[in-house]
């Protein structure tokens, strides 16, 4: 019965540890995002090279089954939230500001 426990234990500290690493992968990946997002934003180069680092490292995690995979991120991607996050600045303003 103790070998069963222990196999259980070492079994649930493993998707604990699992779990884990994806959270530190995760805000690690969000950091890079944002930052290309700023430097778009400014019209200055950026690279998702970073980003797509960390989602690798992360999709070989889920491939354990256990934490999600996330998506390799584009330019265009960055691109196209950005224009979104403007479009969405001016209407803000001129819902704020047009009278």
């Amino acid at each position: 019965m103790s070998e069963v426990h222990h196999a259980i234990t070492a079994h649930s500290n493993k998707q604990h540890m699992i779990v884990k690493r994806f959270l530190q992968l995760d805000t690690e990946r969000e950091k890079y995002i944002e930052e290309a997002v700023s430097l778009c934003l400014k019209g200055e180069p950026f690279t998702v090279d970073r980003i797509n680092a960390v989602t690798k490292q992360i999709n070989d995690l889920a491939k354990q089954g256990i934490v999600p995979q996330r998506k390799y991120v584009t330019p265009a991607m960055v691109q196209e939230y950005v224009e979104k996050l403007r479009i969405k600045g001016e209407m803000s303003h001129e819902i704020c500001c047009d009278k």
